[in-house]
């Protein structure tokens, strides 16, 4: 059996690594950004916060005037420092 909790198992909710990897400041911005259709998973449009991203998902949002596009690296546990959300993705250039 594994130290890691459950849902780390099988995925992360969306809302929560957008947190987790300090795209947005809050979990509650991150679902409305979501629900408003700003987020794309593997190239689908998402408008569902409890949608589950695994490493090597493709995580596309389009938020604050720009779009970013992000491979997630890893799930994180919590919002840590800076240094450490960066850790939980890779950022990808205009082919992403």
């Amino acid at each position: 059996m594994t130290d890691s909790p459950p849902e780390l198992s099988s995925g992360l909710r969306l809302d929560k690594w957008l947190f987790f990897a300090r795209v947005f400041k809050s979990r509650a911005i991150a679902c409305e950004r979501i629900e408003a259709g700003g987020v794309r998973v593997n190239g689908q449009s998402c408008n569902k916060p409890g949608k589950l991203v695994r490493p090597g998902d493709r995580v596309v949002v389009s938020a604050f005037g720009q779009v970013r596009a992000l491979e997630v690296t890893a799930l994180g546990q919590r919002r840590g420092p800076a240094a450490e959300a960066q850790g939980l993705y890779h950022e990808l250039g205009s082919e992403g």
